[in-house]
C-alpha cells in the first residue's frame, strides 16, 4: 500500500486532508475528521458523531429562561423608576391617613349609617385593610396600574426603543407577554403595599383580636389575616384585568399619556354608569363593578359565589383585551 507524506497531503488537499479522488484515502463520510498517522503512515478517518440533538434540547430549555430574564429585566426597570416608587409610596400613605383620622375622630355612628367597614375599624384594626382597599380600588389604585400598563408599549415606541427590543430573538408575542407579566407583578405589589401598610397601622392604632364579621359570626385573628390574603389576591386579579385593557390601548398609540388617559377615562365612565340606578342591568358587565366584591370574605361562610363571578369577569376582560393587544402588536408596523 502506498503512503502519503504530510507535505504531500497538505499540498494536495490542504490542512492535512488528501485530495478529492485519492484512491488510497478512500471515501470520507459526512462528519468525519481525517487523522494522519505519524511518519508516513496511512490516513485513518475518524468519525465524529453529530451534536444536533443536544443543541436543539439546549434551545428548548433556554427559551423559557430567556423569557424569564426578559420579565426580570422589565420588573427591575419598573421598580427602579422614581415615578412608580412615588406611586407606591402614595398608596402606602393613604391607609396611614385613614387610620389617623379614625383614631382622632372615631368611626361613623352605626345607629345612623348601619354596620360599615369604617365603623368596625375602631373595634378591630384588621378592618383598616378592608376599608383602605374599598377606597383606593375606586380610582387611585386603577390610576397607578394604568400608568404602568399604559406606558409599557406606547412608552417604548415614544422614546424609540421598541425597535431595539424587537430586534432580540424573543419575538413579539413573548415581548408582549413579558410586558403583561410585569404589569401583573406591579398590580400584586401595589395591592400588597396597601394591605401591609393598613395592617401595620391598624395593629398600632387600634385593638386587635378575634374578628366579628359583618354577618355577626366571630373568627380567630389568624383566620382574619388569611382572609386579608384572599382579598389581596382578588383585588390583584381585578387590577390585572385593568392592566390588560391598558396594554391593549398601549398598542394602539405611540403616545404613552394617550393610553394612560384613555384607561383612566374608561374607569371613570364605568363607575359613572354603575352609579346610575336606571342602568343597573349594565352593572354586571362593568369591570369596576366587581372590584369591591371582596366583601364576601367578611361573611361566614364566605360568599364565594359572588367572588367567583367577579373572577370570571376579570378573566373575560383579560382574554378579550389580551387578544386585542396580541392581534394589534404582532401585526403592527414598528417605525419608532
Amino acid at each position: 500500500m502506498s503512503t502519503v507524506s504530510r507535505e504531500e497531503a497538505v499540498s494536495a488537499g490542504g490542512n492535512g486532508a488528501p485530495a478529492r479522488g485519492d484512491a488510497d484515502a478512500g471515501p470520507t463520510a459526512a462528519g468525519a475528521a481525517p487523522v494522519i498517522a505519524p511518519a508516513g503512515g496511512p490516513i485513518i478517518p475518524r468519525v465524529t458523531p453529530p451534536v444536533i440533538a443536544p443543541v436543539a434540547r439546549g434551545r428548548a430549555v433556554g427559551a423559557p429562561r430567556a423569557w424569564l430574564r426578559l420579565v426580570g429585566s422589565e420588573v427591575g426597570l419598573t421598580f427602579r423608576r422614581p415615578r412608580n416608587i412615588a406611586m407606591l409610596a402614595v398608596l402606602a400613605v393613604v391607609p396611614v391617613v385613614i387610620g389617623i383620622v379614625l383614631r382622632t375622630f372615631g368611626g361613623p355612628d352605626e345607629a345612623e349609617m348601619g354596620p360599615s367597614l369604617f365603623g368596625e375599624v375602631t373595634g378591630n384594626g384588621l378592618f383598616l385593610t378592608f376599608a383602605a382597599l374599598s377606597i383606593l380600588v375606586q380610582l387611585l389604585l386603577p390610576v397607578a396600574v394604568a400608568v404602568v400598563a399604559g406606558d409599557s408599549i406606547a412608552g417604548e415606541a415614544g422614546i424609540g426603543t421598541l425597535r431595539y427590543l424587537l430586534a432580540a430573538p424573543a419575538g413579539r408575542g413573548r415581548l408582549l407577554g413579558a410586558k403583561y407579566a410585569n404589569a401583573v407583578v406591579f398590580c400584586l405589589a401595589a395591592v400588597g403595599v396597601i394591605a401591609l401598610s393598613a395592617l401595620l397601622v391598624g395593629l398600632l392604632l387600634f385593638p386587635a383580636g378575634p374578628i366579628t364579621l359583618l354577618s355577626g359570626a366571630t373568627i380567630p385573628l389568624l383566620d382574619g389575616v388569611l382572609r386579608i390574603g384572599v382579598v389581596v389576591l382578588y383585588v390583584s386579579a381585578g387590577m390585572a384585568a385593568l392592566a390588560a385593557v391598558a396594554l391593549a390601548l398601549s398598542t394602539l398609540t405611540e403616545v404613552a399619556i394617550g393610553a394612560i388617559a384613555s384607561t383612566v377615562t374608561l374607569v371613570i365612565v364605568a363607575q359613572v354608569l354603575g352609579a346610575i340606578p336606571q342602568l343597573s342591568g349594565l352593572q354586571p358587565y362593568l369591570l369596576s363593578h366587581w372590584w369591591g366584591g371582596f366583601d364576601g370574605v367578611l361573611r361566614d361562610p364566605m360568599a364565594v359565589g359572588d367572588m367567583a363571578q367577579g373572577l370570571l369577569v376579570f378573566a373575560a376582560y383579560t382574554a378579550v383585551f389580551g387578544s386585542i393587544a396580541w392581534s394589534r402588536f404582532t401585526g403592527k408596523d414598528i417605525t419608532c
